[in-house]
């Protein structure tokens, strides 16, 4: 097993148990007690979990999105081939706004030295995409959050009130048939602006985004030009988004 493979299989223990004790990580992963110490430690230092004299405890809490430092080092393999067919939607010359979230942060990435107008949404996307030698950027104003640094407020929905882009390209905390939504209240009113503002709306979400409903409502499905996701998304959730009024695409 890798160091990677290890702190992953960490990460995903202590989250599912809410806390675990070094000895359990320990039989867990096959190797010592001392490994595991300096695991936890450097997965602590990283802002992925909590640490405590005898073992680690889960910095999500139920009904709350995980930590940025956590979603960007889950299934980073899945984001960038997502992040890759999304950004092969968007032709040179466009005007793009472009949603927080480590998916999107991927896409920032890969739009960096394209001819193309991009507003970021986040801190993150915008550094991401500074010193593009093409790329005009712009730079909504707004109040960013600790951590994912994602822009929200009344300055940040100003900004996207006054704009209109060809293509919003969004993430996601849940989306079912019943809708995109989000964990922060702000962070939905956000995403509600920008989708206002686009002529249209590409969603990029992983499979794992299928089955969760988060607390704060942003759209129909209906609403949505475009879900961009992975070719191992059970048949039935995309079926109920395409039958619930939105396309489906498979990488």
């Amino acid at each position: 097993m890798t160091i990677v493979d290890r702190h992953r299989r960490i990460l995903d223990a202590v989250q599912q148990a809410g806390q675990l004790g070094v000895s359990a990580l320990a039989e867990l992963t096959g190797t010592s007690e001392m490994t595991v110490r300096r695991d936890l430690e450097h997965l602590a230092d990283q802002g992925m979990l909590e640490r405590y004299r005898g073992g680690a405890r889960s910095l999500t809490l139920r009904g709350e999105e995980p930590p940025f430092a956590v979603r960007a080092h889950e299934d980073r393999d899945a984001k960038r081939r997502i992040a890759a067919a999304v950004a092969d939607l968007i032709a040179d010359g466009e005007a793009v706004v472009l949603d927080s979230g480590t998916t999107c942060l991927e896409v920032a990435r890969l739009l960096q030295p394209r001819r193309l107008t991009v507003m970021p949404l986040s801190l993150h996307a915008a550094n991401a995409l500074t010193g593009g030698p093409q790329l005009r950027l712009l730079l909504p104003g707004g109040e960013p959050r600790r951590e994912e640094l994602a822009l929200t407020g009344p300055l940040t929905e100003a900004s996207l009130a006054s704009l209109r882009f060809d293509t919003a390209i969004l993430g996601c905390c849940g989306l079912t048939a019943d809708g995109l939504t989000a964990y922060d209240l702000a962070d939905a009113a956000i995403k509600r602006a920008a989708i206002a503002s686009a002529h249209r709306v590409v969603v990029a979400a992983d499979p794992n985004k299928f089955t969760r409903t988060a607390l704060a409502f942003v759209a129909p499905v209906s609403a949505l030009s475009l879900v961009v996701t992975t070719a191992d998304a059970a048949d039935d959730d995309t079926n109920a988004l395409t039958a619930a009024g939105t396309h489906v695409r498979t990488v």
